[in-house]
Formats: C-alpha cells, structure tokens, sequence
C-alpha cells in the first residue's frame, strides 16, 4: 500500500491522524485494522499487525503535513539562541584601583 496512491481513498479521520503524526513508523492497531478492512493490496504489517509505513511514505506525509501546516519543517542554519547578543557598554571604574589610576595621570 502507498499512502500517495491511497490517499483520497483514505477516510478523513484516518488522513487527518497522518497529517498530525508524520513521523509515526506504524499505524496504531485501530487504523490497521481499519486499514485492513478496507482491503488495501499490498500492505506490510509488523510482528504486531500494525501497518508499516514507507520511507515514501513519510516523505509524502511530511510534504503533506507541511502544506497543511500542521508542521514546519526547521531551516538547514540551526540556532539554539534567538536573542540579540548583548552589547558591551564600558563604565567607568568606582572602586580603589580607579581611584589609584585617576590619581596618578598622563
């Protein structure tokens, strides 16, 4: 089974847990066996009786949750900090050694 080729077969309850679960690797036990049912040709299950889905499988479902917006897909530049880098402001110095400098001049 190709869930491409499948696709508007699909109920829209079953399309709209794929949507929201691309990454899954199996159907829950209650969409394979709906699955099943319905008498999709060539479908692989588990040691469970779970369908297994493809890796053109996933890379549907992710094109497809993309363009639904239920995910984004994050940019090839990873940031781990969104903020601004703080500036550096120089201060005066308050303590003993500023005084002991300002004492001495040029």
């Amino acid at each position: 089974m190709s869930i491409k080729h499948e696709w508007n077969r699909l109920d829209s309850e079953t399309r709209t847990w794929l949507l929201e679960n691309p990454a899954c690797l199996v159907l829950p036990e209650a969409l394979s066996r709906r699955v099943s049912n319905e008498g999709y040709k060539d479908v692989e299950y588990d040691v469970h009786g779970q369908v297994v889905l493809s890796r053109d499988d996933h890379d549907f479902l992710r094109d497809k949750a993309e363009a639904a917006g239920t995910i984004r897909i994050p940019d090839t530049e990873y940031r781990f900090f969104d903020t601004a880098p703080i500036p550096i402001i120089g201060t005066p110095s308050t303590g003993k050694h500023a005084q002991e400098s300002a004492n001495k001049g040029p």
